[in-house]
């Protein structure tokens, strides 16, 4: 995951758009240039960085959108210091900002493209509660896979990136529009087709760092996986309320997101479920057993081998395999 380059897309309120290009310069350096709608920044690397208008947002002049140049994963910290920057200039979030993710397209074949799209719609009701997807949203702009694009791609056994082009669309597009309106998915494949990057919008807007990282971690590693998989099943997961944040965490873990490095993206994507981390049932969590709350393994193996992630009883070692 830490090869894969991305891109990311960050609406905000709150702050005018000349505000934000400087409080980027504040984080990246280099020079700002703009007029009266856009502005970008141009780094110490020599890469630009843009804050753009969006009509959707709801701060009229008082929002913007920034727009990343292409990140690698060396650029984690630049980012955050940016998202910091921002808020501190007075960017917000509210109902109606977003972000979007972007991932290089140049290393998914069909079989990559087929995975992602089945291991996503498998866990989707998944995602979307741990991301606090609001229904407005999902109704709209990042509306979830689209059964019949799902059912033709499964039915035609995706050869190339023009077989999964036709299932897409329902046909041959030669042509993608960047406005077409499937891009209105929370993965996007219609950016795969335009502009060569597969874009996640399930995230909702935010200018915590710690999140915003998060986000892109949750991001590549789905990307990774599918990549890495040799098949994937699209079969519905079934949801239960009472046990989603277990379930998440098993996936984060399936995914590789695992350990000190990436306790605090779990923190983050777990923090919105209902449940234990720790355990399937109705089991309490207990101090210095089973684990913690962000998916840290615990320390007293007898009480963990009871019903902890990787129990041998309670149907764990199933669950995970089930997360796949």
């Amino acid at each position: 995951m830490k090869t894969l380059r991305f891109g990311i897309e960050i609406e905000t309120v709150g702050a005018s758009r000349q505000k934000l290009a400087y409080a980027i310069q504040s984080a990246v350096g280099g020079h700002v240039s703009g007029d009266y709608r856009d502005w970008q920044v141009t780094d110490a690397q020599g890469r630009t960085w843009k804050v753009v208008a969006d009509a959707s947002l709801s701060g009229g002049e008082r929002s913007g959108e920034i727009v990343s140049p292409i990140l690698t994963y060396q650029d984690m910290d630049a980012l955050q210091q940016v998202v910091r920057a921002a808020r501190e200039a007075g960017a917000r979030a509210d109902a109606s900002t977003g972000i979007h993710i972007h991932v290089d397209g140049s290393r998914f074949d069909a079989k990559g493209v087929t995975n992602l799209v089945k291991m996503v719609h498998k866990q989707e009701r998944l995602l979307e509660t741990a991301l606090g997807v609001s229904a407005a949203r999902l109704a709209r702009y990042c509306r979830p896979i689209d059964a019949a694009f799902l059912q033709r791609l499964e039915a035609r056994r995706p050869r190339t990136l023009q077989d999964v082009n036709e299932a897409w669309y329902g046909r041959r597009n030669s042509m993608p529009n960047r406005y077409d309106s499937s891009r209105y998915h929370g993965l996007n494949l219609n950016s795969l087709f335009f502009r060569g990057t597969i874009e996640f919008r399930y995230f909702n807007g935010s200018v915590h760092a710690g999140e915003v990282k998060a986000y892109v971690q949750l991001v590549l590693a789905l990307a990774a996986r599918a990549l890495a998989s040799k098949a994937a099943s699209s079969k519905r997961r079934d949801f239960n309320p009472a046990t989603a944040k277990y379930d998440f965490r098993v996936f984060l873990l399936h995914l590789g997101l695992i350990g000190e490095e990436f306790k605090t993206a779990r923190l983050h994507l777990l923090k919105k479920l209902e449940g234990s981390a720790a355990w399937k049932g109705q089991r309490r969590d207990r101090r210095g057993s089973g684990g913690g709350e962000d998916g840290s393994p615990g320390s007293e193996g007898p009480q963990s081998a009871q019903g902890g992630a990787g129990a041998t009883q309670g149907g764990a070692p199933a669950e995970a395999m089930a997360a796949a």
